[in-house]
């Protein structure tokens, strides 16, 4: 079988990842999406389809987006990139199929020579022929429910994953709780650090490295090579090669970021390549206690959640003392300085000091974030630059259309 991963309408709605990456790109408990997807139905994704501005896309170990699901000679599988798969490997049938998720359609099975669904089926996430299958999961419906669902999903990971518990390995930490810590290979807790599995498990990946003096509460899951220098960390997915310090809770940081820094990180998502600035914060609670509400392109959402946080996009960087308000959203490629709070929603590829907003010019940025991945031995590829490219046309077209409205 050949899986592809579809954008629905909705998921080209997430803002602000969907503008520079897959939807199914992104962290969900211990796994992205994508892996997800592919460990339950136990097939590799060949490719991405969908949302055409993200072709070139071409991140280690992702599938790149095609243009057309044409015909072919294998059984194919499309799902939508929304669909959070649990469980092992599926018996599939090679007949045509309509997935369903929660009762929702997800996706389907189309048999080698069978023409696919339309763009229109798909984009709308409409039934099929066949039979009908129900799988396992979730289907996402906004960016937040990563957050919200993210302390399940992590506990639900580490049951399935390993049955044992590796907290006797460590020497002079202070393990309170009986749930399992598990630890990838050369992963390291520092002495005077506590692990708290009260409220869920805590998984150390490879080379991932607890600092003390940190207090770190599970549900938890540090991705390879990321390290936290101390304060209290829990409830998070974090995904590789990050660092991290300070107050972080409930969030969930896809990787190659710094929080290396004081500072309060809650309820939030973030995107890859962010660097937060000293002191930098967040709210993620208003004063009235009633259900945060998120400005998107589409209008303001209510997220009926009473915390809510920040929604940051790939390569976003905020100076020192900035101050995010609840359920504030910033595009990718945004630089954000300067001690005025800033807007509810800013638009991607902008140079905000406070609450004005310029255009965040191509070439400096593409300066700036080549830089930022050569540090991490990490070269920005082409393909990348050409979605970075085409997210900064974007972006311009719509401030040009702002400006000079019909």
């Amino acid at each position: 079988m050949k899986l592809l991963l579809c954008h629905d309408d909705l998921s080209l709605r997430w803002t602000p990842f969907v503008e520079t990456r897959p939807v199914g790109e992104l962290l969900y408990g211990t796994l992205l999406l994508r892996e997800r997807a592919e460990r339950a139905l136990g097939v590799a994704s060949t490719g991405y389809v969908g949302a055409a501005h993200l072709e070139g896309f071409d991140e280690p170990g992702a599938p790149p987006h095609v243009q057309h699901v044409n015909d072919g000679e294998e059984n194919r599988i499309l799902l939508s990139v929304r669909a959070a798969l649990d469980g092992p490997p599926q018996e599939l049938p090679s007949q045509p199929a309509t997935l369903y998720v929660e009762g929702q359609v997800a996706g389907w099975i189309v048999p080698a020579g069978a023409g696919p669904p339309s763009p229109e089926r798909i984009s709308g996430l409409q039934p099929g022929d066949g039979v009908r299958l129900d799988l396992p999961g979730r289907l996402l419906e906004r960016p937040w429910h990563l957050m919200a669902g993210n302390p399940e999903r992590i506990a639900a990971d580490v049951a399935r994953h390993a049955r044992h518990n590796d907290a006797f390995q460590l020497t002079d930490v202070h393990v309170v709780g009986d749930r399992a810590v598990l630890l990838g290979d050369h992963a390291v807790v520092e002495p005077g650090v506590v692990l708290d599995t009260r409220a869920g498990p805590i998984w150390l990946d490879r080379n991932a490295r607890i600092e003390g003096p940190a207090r770190v509460s599970g549900p938890f899951y540090l991705g390879p090579d990321s390290i936290v220098l101390g304060g209290a960390v829990g409830t998070s997915s974090i995904g590789p090669a990050c660092v991290i310090r300070g107050e972080v809770v409930n969030s969930v940081i896809l990787g190659y970021s710094n929080k290396r820094h004081d500072g309060h990180l809650g309820h939030a998502v973030l995107g890859r390549w962010v660097n937060l600035g000293a002191d930098t914060s967040n709210s993620d609670l208003k004063n009235t206690y009633s259900s945060v509400r998120v400005r998107l392109p589409e209008g303001d959402v209510d997220t009926g959640l009473l915390k809510c946080g920040a929604f940051l996009g790939d390569h976003v960087r905020t100076g020192i003392g900035t101050l995010l308000n609840t359920g504030t959203v910033i595009g990718a490629a945004t630089s954000i300085h300067g001690q005025a709070m800033p807007p509810a929603s800013v638009p991607p590829f902008s140079w905000a000091k406070g609450d004005k907003l310029v255009e965040h010019r191509l070439e400096r940025f593409l300066r700036t974030a080549a830089v930022a991945a050569d540090r991490r031995g990490v070269q920005l590829s082409s393909g990348i630059r050409q979605v970075l490219t085409r997210a900064a046309e974007r972006a311009r077209a719509a401030r040009d259309r702002e400006a000079n409205p019909r």
